[in-house]
């Protein structure tokens, strides 16, 4: 086998192996083993705990926070509706959550000590070190708070830092706007659409898919670390700096 350089589309300059035929291969994955799949344990942050979702413990706080929406609109990209009661919503819920995959997950406010939002590990692939995070469901309470930012840094660090799996998916609607700018603001690398991916509520859907990759991380974790340290707010609890900007910066 051997290596040569080329320039790629963007203008970076990358390395590629070919094999004894001349044939380009992908690059060698050195002592590559299988990884561990997501334990049922706690991720704790300064601002919430993401813990794996307990019927008992979450199901009704879950329901109170969602039934502070003036409607429905939050769940017209996932895949149920919302419920009439907190019965209706239970029921759902004890179904979506009882195997390991998707692995769910309740976001627990650290100051209310309140479950306030949803999200979870799904196709979990631990042979070839990928894992996709949805399901993601946040209250008003816990939208645009620095402890919504923190459950997705909390699940990406175990995801790479805890696990050491290589890709990190976020997929969602094409159509959802709003998830495809919280992608982006979480660092996730947009990749293309499958079309004609689902069918879901009677509808197409298709795919928009993001990345991150383990290479990329360590800086991205640095973005996130200084956005969510106390002193990157001011008194009234403003950011001095956006997420978005400190993401940009690792990236370049």
């Amino acid at each position: 086998m051997g290596y040569r350089l080329y320039t790629t589309n963007r203008g970076e300059v990358s390395s590629m192996t070919h094999n004894e035929f001349g044939q380009p291969i992908g690059d060698p994955v050195g002592g590559w083993t299988a990884r561990p799949r997501p334990p049922r344990t706690p991720m704790t942050g300064r601002y919430c705990r993401v813990e794996p979702l307990n019927l008992d413990r979450h199901g009704t706080q879950l329901h109170a926070a969602n039934s502070e929406a003036p409607d429905n609109r939050r769940w017209t990209y996932l895949g149920a509706d919302g419920f009439a009661d907190v019965g209706a919503y239970r029921h759902w819920l004890g179904q979506a959550s009882a195997g390991d995959d998707p692995l769910f997950h309740a976001i627990v406010d650290g100051a209310s000590n309140h479950a306030v939002g949803v999200a979870a590990y799904l196709r979990i692939d631990s042979a070839n070190g990928v894992i996709e995070v949805g399901h993601i469901n946040y209250s008003s309470r816990l939208q645009q708070t620095r402890a919504a930012t923190e459950a997705m840094f909390l699940m990406m660090r175990r995801a790479f830092d805890e696990l050491g799996y290589r890709r990190y998916e976020w997929k969602c609607d094409s159509l959802n706007e709003p998830s495809r700018r919280a992608a982006a603001r979480f660092g996730f690398q947009f990749e293309g659409i499958f079309r004609q991916a689902i069918v879901y509520k009677g509808r197409n859907r298709d795919t928009a898919w993001f990345s991150i990759l383990d290479r990329e991380w360590p800086a991205l974790r640095g973005a996130y670390e200084q956005w969510l340290a106390p002193g990157n707010f001011d008194d009234q609890g403003r950011q001095r700096r956006s997420l978005a900007d400190m993401v940009a910066a690792a990236r370049a």
